[in-house]
């Protein structure tokens, strides 16, 4: 697992890097915290990112927050002080674990794995959703095309339906497909004088 690690310190980059070490993960890249973040970070291609943040100012936070938002790998960060804003931000922001004035050796394996799971949990939700929205859309579309058809053909709900599949399996698309181009169809041969 190659690990990123985000810090202005080279000395606090030294000690996350010897605690991943000391725990079996020796692909680890130290990237300043300055500059070229998120061109470094692509560069690295890292499976999880660490960011280290001594006491940050409201604009360092925004600045990785952005960077966060724009990477799609867990992030754990680990700061000396915070508040109730800025551990919201974070959370907004897809960090996966932020850990407050937390910083020591034993314990940075444990938080890489928990925001290896919380990532994951998150992306399995995230993609349960869009599943979820996708559905309801080809469900809506679906049922447009049966009201096109119950209208213009004079079909019963059942019969748009046989229709509609019968339609979809001929042209080897799928039921929301054919739907969409129905609805397409009757959008534009609506609007003809």
């Amino acid at each position: 697992m190659r690990i990123a690690i985000i810090d202005t310190s080279q000395s606090r980059a030294a000690i996350i890097s010897e605690g991943l070490r000391d725990a079996g993960l020796d692909d680890v890249v130290v990237i300043e915290g300055t500059g070229r973040l998120v061109a470094d970070l692509e560069a690295a291609a890292p499976e999880v990112v660490l960011i280290n943040l001594e006491n940050p100012s409201r604009d360092v936070l925004e600045e990785f927050f952005a960077v966060s938002r724009a990477l799609a790998r867990p992030i754990a960060m680990f700061v000396d002080q915070s508040d109730a804003e800025s551990t919201a931000a974070a959370v907004d922001a897809g960090v996966s674990a932020y850990i407050v004035d937390g910083l020591a050796r034993q314990r940075i394996k444990p938080v890489i794995d928990l925001a290896v799971r919380r990532f994951q949990a998150f992306a399995r939700l995230h993609a349960e959703l869009n599943e979820a929205k996708s559905a309801l859309a080809d469900r809506a579309a679906i049922d447009k095309a049966k009201a096109i058809l119950i209208k213009r053909r004079g079909l019963d709900e059942p019969a748009a339906y046989a229709l509609l599949r019968a339609h979809a399996m001929r042209s080897n698309r799928r039921i929301a497909e054919v739907a969409e181009a129905l609805i397409t169809s009757d959008a534009l041969m609506g609007d003809m004088p």
